[in-house]
């Protein structure tokens, strides 16, 4: 068996493997705290993990197919993320008075925030994909 053959097959075997593309997103999270710590640039790691994410796809070095079962995995398991919010809601009642409807204007504008730019991002993806003859 060649080297490029164990390549195809460890590539292969990775594109069906949702656990090691968690372990590649959650590489690309780290390298971007990494890259926060050292550079003490004011931004969230991820947000820079993400920009490397795009970097990466943007570039060819890294497949869509890389990426896309476990990231489906960590969208439709998403609803777990809030299970702490919602205990943190029950043990503190002062949250369900204006206190509480202050910070939910928050998170609703922030939300929407985060995903008009999300839309934007993947649309405009999507338009280079297309002018460039990559299918999304």
């Amino acid at each position: 068996m060649t080297v490029a053959r164990i390549a195809v097959s460890l590539r292969r075997s990775f594109h069906h493997s949702g656990v090691a593309q968690i372990a590649l997103i959650a590489a690309l999270w780290l390298a971007g705290e990494a890259v926060v710590r050292v550079t003490t640039a004011p931004l969230p790691g991820a947000v820079v993990g993400l920009g490397l994410a795009l970097l990466l796809l943007a570039t060819g070095r890294l497949s869509l197919f890389s990426l896309r079962r476990g990231a489906n995995w960590l969208i439709a398991e998403m609803l777990l993320f809030f299970v702490p919010l919602v205990v943190a809601v029950v043990d503190h009642h002062e949250l369900l008075g204006l206190l509480g409807l202050k910070i939910l204007v928050v998170i609703l504008g922030g939300a929407a925030a985060v995903i008009g730019v999300t839309a934007f991002t993947v649309e405009l993806c999507c338009r280079l994909g297309a002018r460039h003859g990559h299918a999304a």
